[in-house]
């Protein structure tokens, strides 16, 4: 049998706040590390919160990328003696096994036998009843920084269930490998939906607590006035927005590599076209193509049904013609700050059938454009074959007055 061990970084705990608002009812804690180039998670800084668990009794909201070390939190901190009383699991559920969209059921872990809450079912927030028992709740799973990425969305909702139920909320903070960038058309309030609940560009440039910051500060969701969750921040110690970050744990099925990562801001909102993102192959967010394509593209790949992936993907067993970006290099990201617009024009400029572009219709796809890019105006605006300059200028002040907001709310410079 394997022995789980944890070598334990020194305690310094400091109480900050990054923000002169004591109405956030947020209490800080960081740890001083010996080395001082390397990033180190919220979850991996064990001796900055192990004692603040002991005695409670805690509930999760994880998946598979929240570790500690190498091995499941839930798992590393049942070991270590923690009453974990209930496990809540977000989109893709708790192991992270569920397709895009998937209900997810309750269940109970067969590991642990702790009972798991699906927040991805048929609630999406924890009730009064299921938050009864709890002591402490601890938010720890790896985002990617876009706002269509369901991640933020169950944060908010878990944020609005412990401001009525009066329970604090520790988040063990992760790096965002997008967080260099700060881009997009601002949602607008009524394109509001489950892909999107928050008034913030398609990648908002936070990491996890940050963003829980913004929600409080903002009066987002459910926490308007004096109904503000009570936060306790563990940071990710030497880390910045430009810090590269590859992910040690991949975050869902279909962002299987990091490339898949760092595309998936720009291919995402295919999603709301005719325009296949490779779900349904072992390369989702790294290709984009359509059957009409044949001809103008020599690049090809067929998506599959893919139990635990795609399992009714777009363009079933058909072979898609269009862009190979597996090798794209993504420094460009970082370069320019900004998301790819070329692919999402060019691709409606070679589309033959013009009119069924943007028909998600005849699919099953999850909402159409307007929904993933937040605004009404930009398929208007490929359409009418409107310049990529003109575009990002119609995105302010929208865009500026937001990126002057986030500095509120930022623990890393």
């Amino acid at each position: 049998m394997k022995t789980f061990t944890l070598v334990l970084l020194p305690l310094f705990l400091v109480c900050l706040f990054p923000i002169n608002r004591p109405d956030l009812f947020q209490q800080e804690l960081t740890v001083a590390t010996p080395e001082a180039s390397k990033i180190v998670t919220g979850a991996d800084q064990v001796s900055a919160y192990l004692p603040y668990l002991k005695g409670k009794r805690i509930g999760m909201v994880v998946n598979q990328t929240s570790i500690i070390g190498n091995k499941p939190s839930v798992d590393s901190l049942v070991s270590l003696g923690i009453n974990i009383v209930a496990v809540f699991g977000p989109e893709h559920g708790f192991r992270g096994n569920a397709s895009n969209g998937a209900k997810v059921d309750d269940a109970v872990d067969e590991k642990t036998g702790i009972p798991i809450i699906s927040l991805y079912g048929k609630n999406k927030k924890p009730t009064k009843e299921q938050l009864a028992n709890i002591d402490l709740m601890v938010f720890d799973i790896q985002d990617v920084g876009c706002r269509f990425y369901t991640y933020i969305n169950t944060l908010n909702h878990v944020m609005e269930a412990c401001a009525e139920h009066g329970k604090e909320l520790m988040i063990l903070d992760r790096p965002n490998p997008n967080g260099f960038i700060i881009d997009g058309p601002i949602l607008e309030k009524h394109l509001y939906s489950g892909i999107g609940m928050h008034p913030i560009p398609i990648t908002h440039g936070c990491t996890i607590a940050e963003f829980a910051q913004m929600i409080n500060g903002e009066g987002w969701g459910g926490l308007p006035g004096k109904d503000l969750c009570k936060l306790k921040i563990i940071r990710v110690a030497n880390y910045t927005h430009d810090t590269p970050y590859t992910l040690p744990i991949l975050p869902s099925p279909n962002l299987n590599t990091q490339q898949s990562i760092m595309l998936y801001p720009s291919t995402c909102w295919f999603e709301g076209t005719i325009i296949s993102q490779g779900r349904g192959t072992y390369m989702p967010f790294t290709v984009l193509g359509a059957p009409a394509l044949k001809g103008i593209y020599p690049f090809s790949f067929k998506p599959v049904s893919i139990k635990g992936m795609s399992e009714t993907p777009l363009h079933q067993n058909e072979d898609c013609f269009g862009l190979d970006l597996r090798k794209y290099d993504t420094n460009i990201f970082r370069k320019t700050r900004q998301l790819n617009l070329q692919w999402l024009m060019e691709l409606y400029k070679a589309y033959p059938d013009k009119a069924r572009f943007f028909d998600t219709s005849y699919s099953k796809q999850i909402g159409n454009f307007n929904f993933r890019s937040g605004n009404e105006a930009l398929q208007k605006q490929i359409i009418a074959g409107v310049s990529e300059k003109e575009i990002r200028k119609s995105w302010e002040p929208g865009l500026s007055a937001y990126k002057q907001m986030r500095k509120k709310y930022l623990l890393y410079p």
